[in-house]
């Protein structure tokens, strides 16, 4: 229906809800991706081709992280970016950088594992390092290409109160929706069908083969599982609410009017929250791929669950204070 006045949208939500959202994201993001790329570089000269992806995956993330604090800082503030027209371009950038950055990669890990399980004589000595320190060259290069433009359209608007937009203000809405259908089919769409049709393929395989080796097939249900988790929770929702929100932004910039455009704005708000969560997630990766990480894991549990017991039992006089760790531990069974 058409209506001169439309229904007022409720944008005190986003600072209430981002916010929490980001703070947890940034300390949880940052000791997992800290702790897990550590322990690549530990290993450096033992990367494998897919380690190098898991590499860059990191990266991609520790990028984003560190935008985190500002905005937080700007939500706080009520929406008054106090940072300048220039950094809050920086700061949407790195949004996207993480965003697609993430997405590529997660292919390539996921077209690696399709060839080297269904295809593994052929690639057998024919994939190394080399290539696919090329093609990570390669997948940043393109992500920011397709960023670019995004950089060209104005994020700041406002004299005393200065927003700083994630896509643009109204009045380029109309270039920026048909922008980001193009870059949701470029960068999500086709993505999603390649590793989608790879782990499909693969399940086939190996659902097929007796021979396989349990532990593989295990390994491959874990991958793919992180993977649909990945995109169903972080990035199907985000893209399909980004541009029903930006379509609802041009209907409002027409006087058209829909019921439905509070609800999405709200919908939109959440979905920006959960697709910031795939720098937290994205260590999932580095637990399959690392076999050493869930180790280190149990460890560092089994030395909690240590701490506490040889606490518990030295206040209450059953175990002497200079009783070593690994006596108790020994004691304890662990």
């Amino acid at each position: 229906m058409a209506n001169a006045s439309c229904q007022d949208i409720r944008f005190d939500f986003t600072g209430r809800f981002l916010p929490p959202v980001y703070i947890l994201v940034f300390i949880i993001g940052l000791l997992a991706n800290g702790w897990g790329l550590k322990s690549l570089l530990q290993k450096w000269k033992k990367l494998g081709i897919v380690n190098v992806f898991v590499l860059n995956l990191g990266l991609a993330d520790i990028l984003y992280l560190l935008t985190l604090p500002f905005l937080v800082v700007y939500y706080f503030m009520k929406s008054t970016w106090i940072f300048g027209d220039t950094f809050c371009k920086i700061t949407r950038s790195c949004f996207n950088l993480n965003l697609y950055g993430s997405i590529g990669f997660l292919t390539c890990i996921s077209v690696y594992r399709y060839l080297a399980i269904v295809y593994p004589m052929r690639v057998m000595g024919r994939i190394t390092v080399t290539h696919s320190v090329g093609i990570s060259v390669m997948v940043w290069f393109l992500v920011s290409v397709q960023s670019l433009p995004d950089m060209l359209y104005s994020k700041t608007f406002g004299n005393k109160s200065e927003k700083c937009f994630d896509t643009t203000f109204n009045i380029y809405v109309d270039d920026y929706l048909k922008y980001s259908l193009g870059w949701t089919l470029t960068g999500f769409c086709i993505p999603l069908l390649i590793t989608l049709g790879c782990y499909g393929h693969v399940i086939v395989v190996l659902c097929r083969t007796n021979t396989t080796d349990k532990v593989l097939k295990q390994r491959c249900l874990k991958l793919l599982f992180i993977v649909i988790l990945l995109f169903s929770v972080c990035y199907i929702p985000y893209h399909v609410l980004k541009n029903l929100n930006l379509w609802s932004r041009v209907l409002q910039k027409q006087k058209i009017c829909r019921e439905w455009s509070n609800g999405v704005y709200i919908a939109h708000q959440i979905s920006r929250g959960l697709v910031c969560l795939n720098s937290a997630l994205n260590p999932l990766v580095y637990l399959h791929g690392n076999e050493d990480i869930p180790a280190k894991l149990r460890q560092l549990l089994q030395q909690a669950r240590l701490m506490f017991s040889q606490l518990f039992l030295s206040n209450s006089g059953c175990v002497p204070v200079s009783q070593t760790a690994d006596e108790v531990q020994q004691e304890l069974g662990f």
